[in-house]
């Protein structure tokens, strides 16, 4: 299954990603600076002066700006371009892989939030991180996310069991903290990795969800897409009656009952924040009921039941009869342009 399970559609004004003129490129220059010209050309149509670190005459990007400069100003760059052209800049400094087709300043406004998933601090423009959440992956749509820059530094270059070996770290102890994160924050980086790393279907059943997949993320595993479409349901009013006709899809009576027992669990915890106000608030207690051992228990007893198929159906089914509050969208190719074949490098 890969689905892309959306909180929420963010309407923007069309923004406009160039296709450069490259004629008075000379043919024989390497990948790394014919990316560098086109790059330095798109501060320069957007009217945008390039990082000063990127400015000395030998830079490809500095001579794509120059080339570029006498142009007229096609579109007025707006932040969500500006964050377009830093993300390129940082990626084609680094060497990493940069799939623009579909990362185009427009994906990126859709992935904004006011708080950090993973420590749940308020997000403002100094401790706000956009990065990759697969790190052998490179920048590309469906693998990346935002949270604040403790998180991302102290996530570095882990993995899914990495991080997972993080939260079991600090659960041990004595040292209950490790690079400013406690094991709850551990935890929830460790179910973000996993939304985007392939694991076996029991594996993926048995991971609680104690963090909500974020906007445009992509999900690898059909059981996680099941399990995210079915506790969003809850943060919206009509939730009853869309898991009513959720669990009639369900080809058995033994998992209509198994459904009915995970969601007797699941739902009163989730009633006793009705509440809470803020949208935020809410996403949190569904996150939080999931510590509950029963919550997990009884989910593992219902998702075991099924195959891989049958929970990409049943996400499938939900979707066009309209039963989820979120966009689901599928895609054949989950990793088309990660470059995973280069470990995320050009």
């Amino acid at each position: 299954m890969q689905a892309v399970i959306n909180a929420q559609v963010i309407s923007h004004p069309a923004l406009v990603q160039f296709t450069l003129d490259m004629d008075d490129t000379p043919a024989l220059v390497s990948a790394h600076e014919r990316i560098g010209l086109a790059l330095g050309r798109d501060y320069a149509l957007h009217g945008i002066t390039p990082p000063i670190a990127h400015l000395y005459p030998q830079s490809p990007l500095q001579r794509g700006w120059m080339s570029a400069r006498g142009r007229t100003v096609r579109t007025p760059a707006s932040p969500q371009v500006e964050l377009w052209l830093a993300l390129r800049t940082h990626a084609w400094a680094r060497g990493r892989s940069f799939e623009d087709i579909q990362l185009t300043p427009h994906h990126l406004a859709q992935l904004d939030a006011s708080h950090c998933p993973i420590t749940r601090e308020p997000l403002a423009d100094d401790n706000r991180s956009i990065d990759r959440v697969r790190d052998d992956a490179g920048y590309a749509a469906g693998n990346l996310a935002v949270m604040s820059q403790r998180a991302n530094q102290a996530k570095g270059s882990r993995g899914h069991q990495g991080l997972v070996d993080m939260a079991a770290s600090c659960a041990a102890g004595p040292i209950t903290r490790i690079g400013g994160l406690a094991e709850a924050d551990w935890q929830r980086l460790a179910v973000l990795a996993s939304f985007v790393t392939p694991l076996s279907h029991e594996q993926a059943a048995g991971i609680p969800l104690r963090v909500l997949p974020p906007n445009r993320l992509r999900l690898f595993n059909p059981i996680q897409a099941l399990q995210a479409l079915v506790t969003r349901q809850l943060a919206t009013p009509g939730w009853s009656a869309r898991l009513s006709r959720l669990e009639a899809l369900l080809p058995t009576d033994q998992l209509r009952t198994d459904f009915n027992r995970f969601l007797l669990a699941l739902a009163p915890r989730v009633l006793a924040a009705t509440e809470l106000q803020e949208p935020q608030q809410i996403r949190w207690a569904l996150e939080d009921a999931w510590a509950l051992p029963l919550v997990q228990k009884r989910w593992l007893r219902f998702a075991l039941q099924l195959t891989p198929e049958q929970a990409e159906n049943l996400v499938e089914r939900a979707a066009a009869k309209k039963l989820c509050p979120v966009h689901v969208q599928r895609h054949d190719d989950a990793t088309d342009g990660w470059a995973l074949a280069t470990g995320g490098y050009m």
